[in-house]
């Protein structure tokens, strides 16, 4: 049962994140599915962005089920890029692992928008057109991945390292 309560944590900040107020793009969901890749069991790396995006869509509503699927493609890349910088933790393999997500997230969702979508005339300049119109959004993302990252792998690395030094700590204090 301990096992679930940080899984179970970061899917309720995820969707209570989607319903606060916040800049468009600026959320925590890509930054959760990095966090999970990089320290929680693998089973729980896909579980948890793409629950935090079911649970809160089912009240926010769905849209072009294609789109959507970008969305959620673009979060499971991000997980499949977390489990490569696993392997090797540092904090420049989390630094390019948030830069690199959020650009995948940024192409894959926004060429979607292109290919499926009616806003954009279906040739390449429609498609370089969205990506164009996409960059504020981008931005937004990147900031908030940057960000999300670095309060929750930041926060995580300080706890265990607190943690490390007050077990040291009473070792020695027993040991004397």
């Amino acid at each position: 049962m301990k096992k679930l309560i940080i899984p179970t944590l970061l899917i309720a900040l995820g969707i209570a994140c989607r319903f606060i107020p916040h800049m468009p793009n600026f959320a925590p969901i890509g930054a959760i599915a990095l966090f999970g890749a990089l320290y929680l069991p693998k089973k729980y790396a896909l579980i948890l962005p793409i629950s935090a995006m079911f649970l809160s869509d089912i009240f926010i509503g769905f849209y072009s089920w294609q789109i959507m699927a970008s969305v959620y493609l673009g979060f499971i890349l991000t997980v499949g890029i977390g489990l490569i910088a696993r392997k090797r933790k540092s904090f420049a393999s989390v630094l390019s692992a948030t830069l690199l997500s959020s650009v995948l997230f940024y192409i894959v969702t926004n060429f979607s928008v292109w290919a499926f979508g009616t806003m954009y005339i279906h040739n390449f300049a429609g498609l370089m057109q969205s990506y164009y119109m996409a960059l504020p959004f981008f931005r937004n993302s990147l900031a908030g991945n940057l960000f999300y990252v670095g309060i929750l792998v930041g926060g995580f690395e300080a706890v265990k390292y607190y943690l490390k030094n007050r077990i040291q700590a009473n070792t020695q204090t027993e040991l004397l």
